[in-house]
This record gives C-alpha cells, structure tokens and sequence, in this order.
C-alpha cells in the first residue's frame, strides 16, 4: 500500500481524550490537525465548540464522543449529548453503544440505542461512528454488534474506546470487515503509535482511525517517502 503523507493524514481522526486536557492542550490538537490536514479532531464534548471555531474555514472536521467511553448512559441522555454535540459544531459523532445489554443478548435494546442516536446525527446532517469495545467481547459478540451497528443505520463501526483493555487489533479489524462487507466503513482506534501499524490497520479493512500519535505517525511517513 502507498499511501503518501497527505492521503495518511485523510484517514487520522486526532484525537485528544484525555481527561487531564486543557485548553492548551486543546489548541495544539488543532493546530497539529490543521498543520497536517487530518480527517478531523475528536474531543470530548466540552471542546467541541472550541474545536469547531478552531478549524472554521479547514477540511478538518470537529468529531465528538458521546456515551463515553462506557456506553451505559441511558439513551435519551445520548440523544441529548448528540444534540448539543452537533450544535455545538460536531460534524461527526462516536458513540459507545451498551456493552451490557449486548453481552446479555438484548440485541432489541443495543439496536434502538443505535438508532435513536444516528436519526439525530442524520437529522442534523453529521456522520456517526458506532464503538463497540472489541477487548470486551467475544468473536460471536463483536459480530452481533457490527451487525446492530449496521441495522442501526450506522455509518462506521468502530473497534475501541482506548480507555479498556486493549484498542484495535488486526485480527478484529479483519473480522468486522468480513461481517460488514465492503463497503460499510470501519474505523480502528486505540494503540496505534506507528507508520507500520497504522498500515496495517487499513490494510486490514480500516477507512478511519483514531490516533494521538498522529503527528509521530505522519513525521515517520513523511520520512519514508
């Protein structure tokens, strides 16, 4: 795969979630996105409207999270939070979908949370992106989910929080490619730090990942090219 830094970059939602963020902090994610022109900043919902002034007049998109980075929030506080999330400026949203409900087999539940959240995403005109915490999950499980994620009406699945266990893996990245198909897209996050494992990433099916390595990622193509 040669991809040059640019097209990398397209792929990078940047992401800064630590809960120790500050405002300085914030403004270099989004100065690092806009130097090197990444999909979009992904922040919790208190930057969002900072982040979406920030990148006013760029490519890059503002990316909330919402339901995180549990996913047991009841759904209408979901709703609520996607709300003011997209007004706030969010043109994209990542929610975590309910972890116990889905291991409990309420796939019912797990899909009318889905859904309620992408008909206000739709509604406003952002896209959504649907956590299901592979590290949690069994193989069965994490093929459920996508499923829902796809009944849902969904618009990227996507492996990890980055705050459990462990973030993507290649293996699950292949599986819920193979359980989506081709065209639905994926987004990988959490634990990817290198050139070489971001390519992995996509070669295994990723349209998107999620990375606060970014930068370290995209200095190491830029070398390489």
């Amino acid at each position: 795969m040669n991809l040059t830094t640019a097209e990398l970059a397209k792929y990078m939602d940047h992401t800064m979630l630590k809960p120790e963020a500050t405002e300085a902090m914030i403004d270099q994610t989004i100065k690092e996105a806009i130097d090197y022109n990444t999909a979009s900043v992904c922040v919790n919902p208190y930057w969002v409207k900072k982040v979406s002034q920030g990148l006013a007049g760029t490519t890059v998109n503002p990316c909330a999270v919402i339901g995180f980075p549990l996913g047991a929030n009841a759904t209408t506080i979901k709703v609520a939070e996607t709300n003011q999330v997209i007004d706030d400026g969010a043109k994209e949203v990542d929610m975590v979908i309910n972890i116990g409900e889905l291991k409990a087999g309420h796939d019912d539940v797990v899909e009318a949370d889905i859904k309620a959240v992408a008909d206000a995403v739709h509604a406003k005109g952002a896209l959504l992106k649907v956590i299901i915490e592979n590290c949690l999950l069994t193989d069965d499980e994490k093929i459920r989910a996508c499923q829902l994620t796809v009944k849902g009406g969904a618009d990227y699945v996507k492996t990890s929080t980055g705050f459990s266990k462990w973030g993507a893996k290649v293996e699950d990245v292949k599986l819920m490619r193979k359980t989506v198909g081709p065209d639905f897209k994926i987004k990988a996050a959490g634990g990817i730090h290198s050139l070489a494992e971001a390519k992995a990433m996509i070669a295994a099916g990723a349209n998107r990942l999620g990375v606060s390595a970014s930068v370290q990622i995209l200095e190491e193509a830029k070398a390489a090219e």
